[in-house]
């Protein structure tokens, strides 16, 4: 299985004597009883982890809340739910702290990271949502999509935005809310309209809502409505006159960097009432953060509910001509300029193991997913293509669903639970490929974390399926340690990232290809087939159902 290295692999410590010349070094006792709250706000849960100088989370505390699915391939949230869940993790987790004999006046910061694409409406009026979130894997707006397709201009978008016309983006779930929530349209019409993904309503309410009415975004977040032009990272005139959108009646947020000591405000009340929020991001650009992806070059793969691969291109955005997003992975402000990525997105990846595990019932729990799998050699000729959502990067797919391939008599459980991981590491490999194609170099390392991450079996076979090294650490917290960095850096907790180069650095496990590559290269084509085959399951009925 996995071959436990440390990571002081060459190049990757930093020289104690060339690192002293570059920055001052840091009183290490000093940076141990500094602390750095992060609200890490994700797809199905909330956690708040309080971090030290040192990167290493000292408490945290993590609630799920409720997932809405009211027709087949809608997923709504309950914005109010979502806000109480963060304050219920901020309480409970400083309730922690404070019991292990520390101070909250130590807190320096706040740093917040979430769901990226999610969207919610609200009244300017009351402060009050409008209607459920939408959440970003929601597939209700496909007619809408076919329909832009076909609309002058939409050729010119990507070109712009860096994203593709495709149900993921925030511009889409606004389309289908102003055209199907009357209570939307007449706040709409009455220039009362506040939009927002979860970053902004969240800054929105933890300020203490419509009296404060802080109402910002961070460039990660902006990045990924479609209404952002990517090289002057304000809002564009092309694009919210093609989604007929007029700014005079839409309460757009402020678009800052993702660093600052002032413009996202404080918590209002609770347990760390009066601390300043100083940090903001995406959750997959808190991870490339987390996981110290300063460089060009460097790329990072989160599996989570979905599993995203961010691959650092610097200064300026790269548009992908092989289906990658083109998007900000970082802006930590001031003398620093923003730093873009490729993405490659997938909807569905935890979110398949809860399948296995809810729908089918072969385990109680996500954590046994690999048990399962690991009672069969290999996936006995199975192959699940995962497109609940359709498929995302860098397919784009959107009349896919999810179907089987190769079950016969011969097939058990474990061979579905193993085709089950198997998906989220053959679309990893193509988008490898397409990112290898776009910026010319090859990845020699892939940078993992999230749930997913845990499974030995599936790190290994992600390693063997794109024949590079998986790099997994032991603190697997890298979204929310992302969001603690570029909060702590608005307060001075660090001032260069050499500063950082050894956080979460230490015992990391190697995962080495062993899969000969000829059968690697003969279980992609079998995908890869079984993708073409997936094609085409939404007809006009079932389109017809979900408008």
């Amino acid at each position: 299985m996995a071959e436990s290295e440390h990571a002081a692999q060459a190049g990757r410590k930093v020289d104690a004597e060339s690192s002293d010349k570059q920055v001052p070094r840091q009183d290490e006792e000093k940076l141990k009883n500094w602390y750095i709250g992060s609200i890490d706000q994700g797809t199905t849960s909330t956690r708040f982890l309080i971090f030290n100088g040192l990167g290493v989370p000292i408490a945290s505390h993590q609630l799920e809340f409720k997932q809405m699915y009211p027709h087949p391939g809608w997923m709504e949230q309950d914005p109010l739910e979502i806000v109480e869940s963060v304050q219920t993790c901020i309480e409970e987790a400083t309730k922690s702290f404070t019991e292990m004999g520390k101070s909250v006046d130590d807190v320096k910061a706040i740093g917040i990271t979430s769901q990226r694409e999610t969207t919610v409406l609200w009244d300017r009026d009351t402060g009050k949502p409008l209607y459920n979130a939408i959440a970003w894997p929601d597939t209700r707006t496909q007619p809408i999509v076919r329909e832009l397709k076909d609309q002058k201009g939409a050729d010119k978008l990507q070109d712009i935005c860096g994203l593709p016309l495709s149900t993921y983006p925030s511009a889409l779930k606004l389309t289908w809310l102003l055209r199907n929530v009357k209570e939307v349209q007449q706040a709409y019409d009455a220039g009362r309209l506040m939009f927002g993904t979860i970053d902004t309503w969240l800054l929105y309410c933890l300020n203490g809502g419509k009296e404060k009415n802080v109402h910002v975004t961070d460039t990660t977040n902006a990045s990924r409505t479609m209404f952002v032009d990517l090289r002057s990272l304000e809002y564009s005139p092309e694009v919210l006159e093609f989604f007929q959108l007029d700014p005079k009646k839409i309460l757009l947020p402020k678009i800052v960097p993702c660093s600052d000591a002032g413009v996202f405000g404080s918590l209002a009340s609770g347990i760390l009432k009066g601390k300043k929020i100083t940090g903001c991001l995406g959750d997959q650009s808190a991870a490339l953060v987390g996981q110290l992806g300063f460089e060009p070059g460097m790329a990072k793969n989160t599996y989570g509910t979905g599993c995203f691969l961010l691959y650092n291109v610097g200064e300026k955005p790269v548009m992908s001509s092989h289906g990658l997003l083109a998007t900000v992975a970082y802006n930590f402000g001031g003398k620093r300029k923003p730093v873009y990525a490729l993405e490659g997105s997938i909807a569905v990846a935890g979110s398949a193991v809860k399948y296995v595990v809810n729908n089918l019932k072969f385990v109680d729990s996500s954590a046994k997913i690999s048990e399962c799998a690991g009672t069969v050699k290999d996936n006995g000729g199975c192959y699940f293509v995962t497109a609940f959502s359709g498929l995302f990067a860098p397919y784009w797919i959107d009349d896919a669903q999810g179907t089987m391939f190769g079950i016969t008599q011969y097939t058990q459980q474990g061979h579905i639970a193993r085709a089950a991981l198997e998906a989220t590491c053959f679309q990893t490999k193509a988008i490898l490929d397409a990112m290898e194609k776009d910026s010319g170099h090859k990845l020699t390392e892939l940078a993992v974390d999230g749930g997913m991450t845990d499974s030995d079996l599936c790190m290994q076979f992600q390693a063997d399926i794109t024949n590079i090294p998986v790099d997994r650490p032991v603190m697997r917290e890298t979204t929310a340690l992302g969001a603690a960095i570029v909060a702590g850096f608005a307060v001075d907790v660090w001032k260069e990232f050499e500063e950082l180069k050894e956080i979460n650095k230490e015992d990391r496990t190697i995962f080495k290809p062993q899969l000969p590559l000829e059968e690697s290269t003969r279980m992609y084509r079998r995908w890869t087939k079984a993708v073409e085959m997936s094609k085409g399951w939404l007809d006009s009925a079932t389109e017809a159902q979900s408008r």
